[in-house]
């Protein structure tokens, strides 16, 4: 993966990609294969958060989120009470949205029982396209989907496990952001990189 294009001049990227924080994200994560479950686990929580939003909001708060919640420790997450939910819910770093705050600690516990299940979150969630990215081969945002047959599966089988905030087109945003599909434009340089 090349690193540092951000500022590079003529550099093709996806169109969504458009002020300096969401250049970045775009240039150096957006659509890389990910396997770690803390970050898998991170992911599927700011996705969360985001519905409704716009993802360069939670990622202007995305830092305060990490502090906010223990660097999305599902652990430690999973033992948060009433009182640590007002706490958060007083913390204006983050997105203060009770019902979001609820389905992330209530997401930590079912992340849990999700690993002592599967091994980890990450053997869980790559069974949905057979192990391996699925690559798409897309010229136009207006091409790229708001969900999928995968996403559908993941988003059902999500909740049927008791998470929340796991509509299927949070789940496609997922699965996008952690690599599962690589959703950059043919055009984009970040396509054949990530491959």
């Amino acid at each position: 993966m090349r690193i540092g294009r951000t500022h590079e001049a003529g550099v093709r990227r996806c169109g969504w990609a458009r002020t300096e924080l969401s250049i970045a994200y775009h240039d150096m994560e957006w659509g890389v294969p990910l396997h770690d479950d803390r970050a898998l686990f991170e992911f599927l929580i700011l996705e969360g958060a985001q519905a409704g939003l716009s993802w360069e909001t939670i990622l202007k708060k995305r830092d305060n989120f990490r502090r906010a919640f223990g660097n999305f420790d599902a652990r430690a997450m999973a033992a948060y009470d009433g009182r640590k939910v007002n706490a958060l819910l007083n913390d204006p770093g983050i997105i203060r949205n009770r019902l979001k705050i609820v389905a992330a600690i209530q997401n930590a516990r079912s992340f849990l029982a999700v690993q002592r299940e599967f091994g980890s979150f990450d053997a869980y969630l790559w069974r949905f396209v057979g192990g391996r990215p699925k690559r798409n081969a897309r010229r136009t945002l207006g091409r790229i989907p708001d969900r999928t047959p995968e996403s559908d599966a993941l988003s059902a089988d999500l909740s049927r496990r008791g998470f929340k905030f796991v509509g299927s087109t949070i789940c496609y945003a997922f699965m996008q952001a952690v690599g599962v599909v690589n959703d950059h434009l043919v055009t984009c340089f970040r396509y054949e990189e990530i491959g």
